[in-house]
């Protein structure tokens, strides 16, 4: 089966996001994802801690929450930031580069698959099924699998909690 336009932006997608990772390394990646995953709780749970000292400040209630959960984000991304710093000295006094930067480029084309698994995933709710080269496409099937059975597992996992979580207001 031959490649159709789809399964070179699938193969690009991947192909780049090692890439990409390669360069940076190993180290780098998993501590600036762990540091984007620490920004998004940090925000989402002490954004409304921090609004009620931007009382006298911002009078909106919204627009209080929006800019605290903002500044906290930004406060974490740039902590860690620093952090990755430090760990990229460490890696490279330490002469594991190589290492680090193989490890990387796994890393990386792993990522690029799960950021087409989440587009194929968005792209199933659109109506693409007589597109032929969504029918002729030789990895299509490969990632939709993979997608739909991502979607079963997540909705498995978010549906209890969804039902036994109160609704809270702010």
């Amino acid at each position: 089966m031959t490649f159709t336009w789809i399964d070179w932006i699938i193969t690009a997608i991947v192909i780049v996001s090692a890439l990409i990772s390669l360069k940076r390394g190993f180290f780098k990646e998993v501590l600036s994802l762990l540091t984007w995953i620490a920004a998004l709780f940090i925000a989402w749970s002490f954004g409304g801690s921090l609004s009620l000292y931007l009382n006298d400040f911002i009078e909106t209630p919204s627009l209080r929450l929006i800019t605290a959960s903002v500044l906290l984000f930004i406060a974490t991304l740039l902590v860690g930031g620093l952090v990755n710093k430090i760990f990229a000295t460490l890696v490279q006094a330490t002469g594991l580069t190589g290492t680090d930067r193989l490890l990387g480029m796994v890393f990386g084309a792993l990522r690029g698959c799960l950021m087409v698994i989440l587009l194929v995933g968005l792209m199933s709710f659109a109506p693409l099924e007589d597109d032929l080269a969504w029918k002729n496409s030789a990895l299509l099937p490969h990632f939709m699998m993979l997608a739909d059975w991502s979607k079963q597992t997540v909705m498995q996992i978010v549906s209890p909690v969804m039902q036994t979580t109160p609704a809270t207001s702010f």
